[in-house]
């Protein structure tokens, strides 16, 4: 008896995209932890996870992976462009530590913000709960002189996000190299690009071109997440939209760094399916990060992640 078995009739028949076929991802869930870096056949030849044993190994190899970057782009003498997420958030706190040791500075670097909470036509939140603020505390402000310069700076406002594509394409143009820095979703979204969306399209071919989307409505899930991992559990403090970029940006990047390290503690997580759907699905637009392996880059997770995600793991 499992879900399978008894999703007909219940609650849950019709809550997941359309898109999903259950049975697929219940295999992708079934493997053994040391099968994680088997690699797959749409793999990128330069794409690899990268397993971290605690959140302070992970929180520094994310952090020196972003700061490594920025010093390279400076040795070369090029503009180096970053699509920034707001979790994982641990990283940016070793990317200033090793910027600042280096003495490297962050004048060459252009920053894109990939998503902010929003109400249904893109007016975006503002305070301590916004991703503008979020990014300000935890890595624009403590890098003082050597900091990313406030013009440098996009956030996804209604106003700056249909503005990202230009100011992108104007820089690839003088030779920036693309980065794009990400977490996995619950609901296997990449920025706030819900898996809900792909429905919309007839083919992937078009669902990769949407470069943004003003006011997307957010799964349940993605706000039960965010409610635990950002919130304290607490639901209501919550926006039900965002605005987001979409594959188009993300997609095309150079090279990605990504995080997994959605563990709770006491056996608890809530990352291990999406992490493994991710790495083993193939790339569709009802699973947004299932495009991630196509990408050169690194995606660094927990070791826990891996599994194996049993009943009896706890």
């Amino acid at each position: 008896m499992d879900f399978l078995s008894t999703v007909k009739g219940s609650p849950m028949e019709g809550f997941y995209p359309a898109g999903w076929d259950m049975k697929k991802i219940d295999e992708c869930c079934s493997h053994a932890p040391e099968e994680v870096f088997d690699r797959q056949s749409f793999w990128n030849p330069e794409f690899s996870p990268v397993m971290c044993d605690s959140l302070e190994e992970f929180n520094v190899k994310m952090g020196h992976e972003i700061a490594n970057e920025i010093r390279r782009a400076n040795e070369a003498g090029r503009k180096i462009i970053f699509i920034l997420p707001v979790g994982p958030m641990g990283m940016y706190k070793w990317a200033v530590y090793f910027l600042r040791e280096w003495n490297v500075s962050c004048r060459n670097v252009y920053c894109f913000n990939m998503d902010e909470w929003a109400d249904a036509e893109g007016n975006t939140i503002t305070g301590e709960a916004s991703f503008q603020s979020a990014m300000e505390n935890a890595f624009y402000n403590p890098l003082g002189e050597l900091t990313v310069p406030v013009s440098q700076r996009n956030f996804a406002t209604k106003e700056n996000l249909p503005t990202y594509p230009e100011k992108i394409a104007a820089l690839r143009a003088e030779g920036a190299r693309l980065v794009l820095v990400y977490g996995i979703g619950r609901m296997c979204h990449i920025a706030f690009w819900e898996p809900t969306i792909g429905a919309e399209f007839s083919d992937d071919a078009e669902w990769r071109k949407q470069p943004y989307r003003i006011g997307v409505r957010l799964h349940p899930l993605t706000i039960e997440q965010n409610a635990i991992t950002s919130f304290r559990s607490r639901t209501t403090m919550i926006p039900c939209f965002a605005n987001t970029m979409g594959p188009a940006l993300m997609f095309s990047a150079d090279y990605a760094i990504g995080g997994a390290d959605g563990v709770l503690g006491r056996g608890m997580q809530w990352q291990g399916m999406s992490f493994w759907m991710t790495l083993r699905y193939g790339p569709t637009r009802h699973i947004t990060s299932s495009y991630i392996p196509t990408l050169p880059g690194k995606l660094f997770f927990l070791q826990e992640l891996a599994g194996p995600l049993t009943a009896d793991a706890n």
